[in-house]
């Protein structure tokens, strides 16, 4: 009776973890059982639909027509402090889209870092944006701590910074990303400052900046993660710090006649990326013009002047007084 008892505790184990492991099914948008479709989308090469929204000057209008790519837990209605004055004044159309598995885009299984470059390039085709790209901003973007030529002992000191939870998070999305979703989804341990919003994450700056954002309703913040947590935020970390097939700072310079500015941005009191990391990747890519915010934190794109600022360079090659 012992050994029967024992057996079936080891199965209910057994079927327990597997739960907790396997994601549910996505709640596709515009299937039977998933959220509606409200969006104007475009259908990929792949078949996916890929759901986007305009900004701005009308598109056949507009100057300039710049694609912004939202971050981590944000989709196409990111929170941007630029009045309709300053994009008619700077004759601006501004293209968001919701990145694969978040909003109301399909998710992509085959997610990638490669991937996520695609959607860019086939959503900026199929609006019939240009041939031409005039320039290119990266604004407080991820950094992998597993990149080669990250200096071991600086990538592992800026790494043991981070929070407990974070370490773990990001230690689970390296090197057994098959357990990430429970790691996430598990109430016994706090499993990530970000998604679960820890103060710790914000400096002086930032913390006013969402006081700001706050002010400003967003009805459809709920559609982030509708589609479950697994296509969105799930895949997100698993392909930000998985195992990169490239190592970014071995890139050489795609723009060699300087047809085309690449800058960077990043706060030195940012939370989230370090900024000891960033400076090593501007080091390393000198084609990289590099602007650290003394007293800056992880949220500088939603700062009005920062964020006007940043779009007057990318724009109009404005040196930015920042």
């Amino acid at each position: 009776m012992f050994g029967v008892a024992v057996v079936v505790l080891g199965v209910g184990v057994l079927v327990y973890a597997y739960q907790s492991i396997k994601p549910p099914p996505s709640k596709i948008c515009g299937t039977p059982n998933g959220p509606p479709v409200k969006s104007p989308r475009i259908k990929l090469s792949d078949g996916r639909n890929l759901a986007y929204r305009e900004r701005g000057v009308p598109r056949e209008n507009a100057k300039y027509k710049l694609i912004l790519v939202h971050g981590f837990d944000s989709s196409k209605d990111i929170y941007l402090p630029l009045s309709q004055e300053v994009m008619n004044e700077l004759g601006v159309c501004v293209l968001t889209f919701d990145r694969a598995g978040y909003g109301e885009s399909d998710p992509n299984p085959e997610r990638s870092v490669k991937s996520e470059a695609f959607d860019i390039q086939e959503l900026a085709d199929q609006l019939h944006l240009g041939p031409k790209l005039a320039g290119v901003t990266l604004v407080v973007p991820v950094i992998n701590f597993w990149w080669p030529s990250f200096p071991s002992e600086l990538a592992n000191k800026v790494f043991k910074q981070q929070l407990i939870r974070d370490q773990i998070k990001l230690s689970i999305a390296h090197h057994a990303p098959s357990l990430l979703y429970w790691w996430l989804t598990q109430k016994w341990f706090p499993y990530s400052s970000i998604m679960e919003r820890h103060p710790i994450l914000f400096n002086k700056r930032d913390v006013e900046t969402v006081k700001q954002m706050s002010q400003v309703p967003n009805p459809d913040e709920y559609k982030i993660r509708q589609q479950g947590i697994y296509e969105s935020l799930t895949r997100d970390i698993m392909v930000h710090f998985g195992k990169w097939d490239f190592d970014p700072m071995e890139l050489q310079n795609p723009f060699p006649n300087n047809e085309v500015s690449v800058h960077l941005w990043e706060g030195y009191a940012d939370k989230l990326v370090p900024f000891e990391l960033q400076r090593y990747v501007a080091k390393k890519l000198p084609w990289i013009q590099y602007h650290e915010v003394s007293d800056g934190g992880h949220l500088l794109i939603h700062e009005k002047v920062l964020c006007e600022a940043i779009f007057r360079e990318v724009l109009l090659g404005e040196e930015p007084s920042i």
